[in-house]
């Protein structure tokens, strides 16, 4: 039968990340555009006033370290 337990490795996980330098709609879309360029991206919501990043994802394919060098690749900062 298999274990049906649930919250398996491949359950898409959520973060929330802080990002500074964000300050307009083209620094939303290049941060947007950078984490949903990432495999395992399963979507990107970014609160522009907050500098709030949220990210659905899954594991097996992408984590914390990625979303952060894309960021940063983008030109902002993950604090």
């Amino acid at each position: 039968m298999g274990c049906h337990c649930g919250g398996g490795l491949d359950q898409p996980r959520e973060v929330t990340l802080k990002v500074a330098g964000m300050s307009c709609k083209h620094c939303q879309k290049a941060v947007e555009d950078a984490l949903k360029n990432l495999e395992g991206v399963k979507d990107v919501q970014i609160n522009l006033e907050q500098g709030i990043v949220k990210v659905k994802y899954n594991p097996i394919e992408v984590g914390l370290q990625e979303f952060k060098k894309a960021i940063e690749d983008a030109g902002y900062e993950v604090l």
